[in-house]
């Protein structure tokens, strides 16, 4: 059997029932002053219209704040053990790290210099590596060359030849051009024109082969014939545009050598519109077999 609640009795309230306590209770005690009469009662809490709670009061828990999320690790911070590691201390005994950073730094510029000399030595450096096989590049080609094969169908001498010449620590070059004439001739038969480059920096060899042993290749109706015995490679290059005839048309031979890291051209041109119509120019086989005994006598007198 239940028993029926009770009801309070009537009466002053008891303390805390009464808002205005509430608000009493959680306001701290007014500290005493100093007085030297008796204290004034203390006030009751009054009514107050102020919407917001005592400064001093603790604030309410706001029922819809969020929790603080947890303190997560930064996605930019650097994963443990990122980072050169603490140098480690060096033994009692035996060189220190200083000591032997030094070393190998030493060991280290020396084989940087021993790759850089073997470098130079490969690539011919300054010129003290280059194959030149002792030839020279003189000031004036024209006169430090032989021609004399050509003297007997062109007598007459250029008097203003055409000659420069070049010299640097990578190339060294000689040029001569010069007109050959026949006798009574008011203008130049044919052209000779020589060369002679000193590669002091680089073997010219892989290039001098592509270009002169794949010259029928990169222009049209040129005939290319290798040369043996003059340097260590030579390449005859020839053209006949006449098809049979003494007036029109030209003809056209160069020989081209390679010996060692030094490279020489002879070339010979003759255009048959300007040739001496009373005359025939000199075959092909002429032409060539002139370039060669010329060249060969040329590369003899160019050596130091």
């Amino acid at each position: 059997m239940s028993t029926p609640p009770q009801q309070p009795p009537s009466g002053p309230q008891q303390p805390g029932s009464d808002p205005q306590d509430t608000i009493a209770a959680q306001q701290p005690p007014t500290p005493a002053q100093p007085s030297s009469g008796q204290s004034p009662p203390a006030v009751p809490p009054q009514p107050t219209a102020y919407p917001y709670p005592n400064p001093q009061s603790p604030l309410p828990q706001n029922p819809y704040a969020q929790p603080a999320p947890p303190e997560q690790a930064s996605p930019y911070a650097a994963p443990p053990g990122y980072g050169y590691p603490p140098p480690a201390a060096a033994p009692a005994t035996g060189p220190s790290t200083a000591g032997r950073a030094v070393l190998w730094a030493v060991v280290g510029a020396v084989v940087a210099s021993a790759g850089w000399a073997a470098g130079l030595f490969l690539t011919g450096g300054s010129g003290t590596g280059a194959d030149l096989r002792g030839y020279r590049a003189p000031a004036n080609l024209c006169a430090g060359s032989d021609y004399s094969s050509f003297k007997d169908e062109y007598p007459v001498d250029d008097p203003a030849p055409t000659k420069n010449a070049m010299k640097d620590p990578v190339l060294d070059e000689s040029y001569c051009s010069l007109s050959l004439k026949k006798t009574g001739s008011g203008y130049g038969d044919a052209y000779l024109s020589l060369q002679l480059d000193l590669h002091r920096r680089t073997d010219p060899a892989p290039e001098f082969t592509a270009t002169w042993k794949n010259y029928g290749d990169s222009h049209t109706d040129y005939d290319v014939t290798p040369v043996r015995g003059i340097g260590d490679e030579a390449y005859l290059v020839t053209q006949d545009t006449s098809n049979g005839s003494t007036t029109s048309g030209s003809r056209y031979a160069t020989l081209a050598v390679r010996d060692g890291w030094m490279t020489f051209t002879m070339y010979y041109s003759a255009y048959f519109s300007s040739y001496d119509s009373d005359t025939d120019p000199p075959g092909l086989d002429d032409v060539t077999g002139w370039l060669k005994t010329d060249t060969k006598s040329t590369l003899e007198q160019l050596k130091a």
